[in-house]
């Protein structure tokens, strides 16, 4: 597992929903890699900005904005709630999630690693949905608003070592459309959690379609956390 780097990237100003006054808004920065190794520049790379803060339902709004290397401007904002689960709603227009947003949305919530003991090694089921309209690769055109059930399977493989207290997981699940088209996807997830400040730092997700789709039956999503507005990323 890559340790996190040090680099700093500047926060892209969000155009969606905003948080109510006096609300505690905590700001993340990751760069990706789609279809591509997790890089800070190069076809396929980027940065992904993300602020959270608390619904009074008790879940998250969470509001991403993926900008896209060597391009002039930052992608639409995509405003969601994430439930402590993981489950994720995107109820105001453009119901919309990129590739990168949909592997990183479900783990903000604030119980999905919450079966993970002291030790780092335990293992449980994770079941949640993403009801929204999906991007499809870097194309930006929003596919219709549709519900997924994802279910993973997570085992904790202990810390790893000198990463600062971070945790290794891998995740294997499935996500079904549910509705008339019963698309599928499998997913093969690595993680590097930080139990401390409850985020994942390093992700490395691939996703196969089913029914397969030529060129386009894989996607490879990689992020590394380099920037919280709670603590700085170490190396």
């Amino acid at each position: 597992m890559k340790t996190i780097g040090l680099l700093l990237a500047a926060l892209v100003a969000l155009t969606g929903q905003t948080p109510p006054p006096g609300s505690a808004v905590r700001h993340l920065v990751y760069e990706f890699g789609y279809n591509t190794k997790v890089a800070s520049s190069g076809n396929g790379t980027g940065t992904t900005t993300v602020s959270f803060w608390k619904a009074a339902d008790g879940g998250l709004m969470v509001s991403g904005t993926d900008s896209w290397w060597n391009t002039a401007r930052p992608r639409a904002t995509n405003t969601c709630e994430v439930y402590p689960n993981g489950t994720v709603a995107c109820t105001e227009r453009p119901y919309a999630l990129s590739p990168i947003q949909l592997t990183l949305f479900p783990l903000l919530g604030r119980a999905f690693f919450k079966e993970l003991d002291a030790a780092g090694t335990s293992s449980w089921q994770q079941v949640y949905e993403v009801k929204a309209a999906l991007l499809p690769g870097a194309s930006g055109v929003a596919n219709a608003l549709t519900t997924w059930k994802c279910t993973y399977s997570l085992q904790g493989k202990g810390p790893i070592p000198k990463a600062y207290g971070a945790i290794s997981l891998s995740s294997n699940g499935t996500l079904e459309q549910q509705g008339s088209r019963y698309l599928k996807a499998s997913s093969k997830q690595t993680i590097a959690y930080d139990p401390t400040y409850k985020i994942p730092l390093v992700v490395s997700d691939t996703r196969t379609h089913l029914p397969m789709r030529s060129v386009y039956s894989n996607d490879l999503v990689e992020l590394k956390l380099i920037k919280d507005s709670v603590h700085q990323p170490k190396t």
